[in-house]
């Protein structure tokens, strides 16, 4: 791929955006398709990069842009449901294709695994990005979101497992498990200690381009020490992001001269690379289907790999929905049978009651602590699109992998089906089954105001021309949130307030002297 070829993406992409922005259409999904049917225009040539160079780069950023974002309460608050989603469904979803394909392609042969790994992981967090707009409950956003950052780690794990496989390395149902929780402690391992490194090392640079450097190469960074001592580099970066990102922001012992120009920095850097990353990733992928396609038509396994695509892509479909059902069905039959049991037993009843208290102090902005309800559960059962990871995963994969052609194809095809299936009927699903969102955002709002008085109170009696009452403002927002009485997310929306105002106080021109005293105003840093 040359600099013009990246040119004509970028500038596609940017112009797709604009129009798919203002009707409220999915970009990728338009921009996949348009580059697909670009890739038959004659003398399109076909774009070729290493195998590995899809995961490595664009994996890692993308997954810390969509991690520091997310709450770290919410997601302990609702640790079950994501935990079952994130691991359990992913490996039934990935044995479950990898069966399917097997038996539909045999000529895949250990290679059908590999297909069940890269269809497993739905990418939800583009759907929770517009959760708003849509009118997804909060529980639902925080469930979604937290299963997209995990179940990356076990699929790719899965990935590699089933690679391993295919290059002839024998491999057991108990050495896979033993692998996986291995990966996982050592890759939130490492991602920890260059969490850790990454703080200490910011504090002391004082300068806003060094510091978003530094941080730009973090998810790289842990993502590649973590691969190269196989262990998860997906978990390595998570956990990385959520350190770096709740540090930085809501502890007062990361609080330092500047960071407020930092913060602001990233908050417009990130969409940015983001937007990048994601169009250069579903034009590359649009653009392989006529090779792939004629791959398949010389190989004559064409008409065999579009019946593949069909049946998976139902099948992923519809055993998302019953398998959500499932596990969510028997925890509310395990809520439900202890609950009966408290109305039998007082001494059971009182311990119950003792346990649901503690648990409940442990969480913040109401997160309830009961199953999901029927409506929650068949949201989040639809909820089920393909996206990035599923076709970098596919590009991802080596020359020698047998039926590399057939799995880019069904790759491909079925992100677009659940892209056009369920990606554009999540609107019109959450409308019909219209959840209640009247308590849900009374309670925002009430937390708001809460951070808004807490704002005032830092104020008293302090200069609001000086630099001080900002750093007392966000004191008293990290406070609450880590006594609980504040929401991250709420506690993030406030501090980015507090830094828009302390940067527009540094950049105003200094108020000529007057009878009163001295120029105030801000000087520039």
């Amino acid at each position: 791929m040359d600099g013009v070829q990246l040119l004509l993406i970028i500038g596609a992409g940017i112009a797709i955006s604009a129009v798919a922005k203002k009707r409220n259409v999915e970009p990728g999904m338009i921009i996949v398709v348009l580059a697909a049917a670009a890739s038959f225009i004659p003398g399109v040539p076909r774009l070729e990069l290493e195998s590995e160079f899809i995961l490595a780069v664009v994996v890692p950023p993308l997954l810390y842009s969509a991690s520091r974002g997310a709450s770290v309460s919410a997601f302990g608050a609702n640790m079950r449901a994501i935990i079952t989603l994130g691991v359990l469904l992913v490996l039934l979803t990935s044995g479950l294709l990898g069966l399917v394909a097997g038996w539909i392609l045999p000529s895949l042969g250990a290679a059908a695994w590999v297909l069940g790994a890269v269809l497993a992981p739905p990418d939800t967090i583009t759907t929770v990005s517009h959760g708003d707009e849509i009118g997804l409950p909060k529980r639902v956003t925080s469930i979604l979101t937290g299963e997209s950052l995990v179940n990356d780690a076990t699929a790719l794990t899965l990935f590699a497992i089933a690679l391993d496989a295919v290059n002839g390395e024998r491999t057991t149902w108990v050495h896979g498990g033993v692998e996986l929780l291995r990966n996982a402690f050592v890759g939130l391992a490492i991602g920890g200690v260059f969490a850790v490194l990454t703080l200490w090392i910011r504090k002391r640079l004082g300068n806003p381009t060094l510091e978003t450097t530094l941080v730009l190469l973090l998810p790289f960074t842990a993502y590649l020490v973590a691969e190269e001592v196989h262990a998860s580099g997906i978990l390595a970066v998570v956990i990385a992001a959520f350190s770096v990102s709740v540090n930085l922001t809501l502890d007062p012992r990361h609080q330092y001269p500047g960071a407020y120009r930092t913060r602001l920095q990233e908050e417009a850097f990130w969409p940015v690379l983001d937007f990048l990353l994601e169009t250069f990733v579903f034009a590359y992928i649009g653009l392989q289907l006529k090779f792939v396609l004629q791959d398949l038509i010389d190989a004559k396994e064409l008409t065999r790999t579009l019946v593949a695509t069909g049946v998976l892509l139902v099948v992923a479909i519809v055993f998302r929905l019953v398998a959500v059902y499932l596990l969510f069905g028997r925890w509310n039959l395990s809520f439900w049978m202890i609950k009966r049991r408290a109305e039998r037993d007082d001494a059971f009843r009182a311990e119950y009651e003792k346990r649901q208290q503690r648990r409940q102090k442990r969480r913040r902005g109401g997160q309830p602590l009961d199953p999901p309800t029927q409506k929650e559960t068949l949201l989040v059962g639809w909820v089920g699109m393909r996206g990035i990871l599923t076709l970098a995963a596919a590009g991802s994969i080596p020359e020698n992998v047998p039926g590399r052609e057939a799995i880019l194809a069904i790759a491909l095809f079925v992100t677009l089906g659940t892209l056009l299936i369920q990606g554009t009927t999540v609107g019109w699903l959450t409308r019909r089954l219209r959840f209640d969102l009247t308590a849900e955002r009374a309670e925002e709002e009430q937390m708001r105001e809460h951070g808004r008085q807490l704002m005032a109170g830092a104020m008293a009696n302090r200069d609001p021309d000086r630099d001080k009452v900002f750093d007392a403002q966000r004191h008293a927002l990290g406070e609450a949130v880590a006594n609980r009485t504040l929401t991250e997310e709420i506690a993030r929306a406030l501090i980015q307030d507090i830094d828009l105002r302390q940067a527009a106080l540094h950049t105003m021109p200094p108020r000529p002297a007057g009878p009163l005293g001295p120029p105030g105003g801000g000087e520039r840093p």
